[in-house]
């Protein structure tokens, strides 16, 4: 699954609040296979503490039997200046897609966003590199989060309405901490007084 990266021969810097990335020359490449995975695997681990995120959705979806789905993803967010940086991680990984998401603001350039949604590439690509390479700032409690909600998933208890609400309970203290708009519903507001018990 890990293989060496194919970088300029110039050295490359992303600077984000207190950290600095620095890509590999071209030149040491193969000079060390083990110590080059190694700072690849570090870079990676410290692009996601700054440009990384693990989140949750539960999403409107009149297809599905409880009229609402979940919405795992993995995301990596860069302008668009900065693409190639994202399709490096994306052949690291040998999975995920690239987004460009259109600006309609004073920013003038658009952003990327290196995106996995597969439950499967999430449970045995994402989760099992960040267990291998734990993260270092505070998006280690997210992907805490990320990995018990995952495994529920899993096992197939999201599709339980017990199961959906506790899931929705894991999910708004994530991230930004919003409340869950499928808790929020009507039809689950009805429901929450009697839900206890194990999942």
């Amino acid at each position: 699954m890990l293989e060496t990266l194919e970088y300029p021969t110039i050295l490359w810097y992303y600077i984000h609040i207190d950290y600095v990335y620095i890509m590999p020359s071209k030149k040491s490449i193969g000079a060390d296979n083990q110590q080059e995975r190694l700072r690849i695997v570090d870079w990676i681990v410290g692009f996601t503490d700054g440009e990384g995120c693990f989140s949750v959705s539960i999403i409107k979806n009149s297809t599905t039997k409880s009229g609402w789905q979940i919405f795992p993803e993995f995301v990596i967010t860069q302008g668009a200046k900065s693409e190639s940086v994202l399709k490096d991680i994306q052949k690291f990984f040998k999975c995920g897609k690239i987004y460009v998401n259109q600006r309609h603001d004073n920013h003038k350039e658009n952003l990327c966003r290196y995106c996995v949604r597969s439950i499967h590439e999430i449970s045995e690509i994402i989760i099992p590199f960040f267990k291998e390479n734990p993260l270092m700032t505070a998006k280690r409690y997210d992907f805490a989060k990320f990995v018990k909600v995952i495994s529920w998933i899993v096992q197939g208890k999201h599709l339980k309405r017990r199961g959906m609400i506790k899931i929705a309970k894991v999910i708004q203290q994530m991230n930004r901490k919003v409340p869950a708009r499928f808790l929020e519903s009507s039809e689950t507001k009805r429901q929450l007084p009697t839900q206890s018990g194990k999942i």
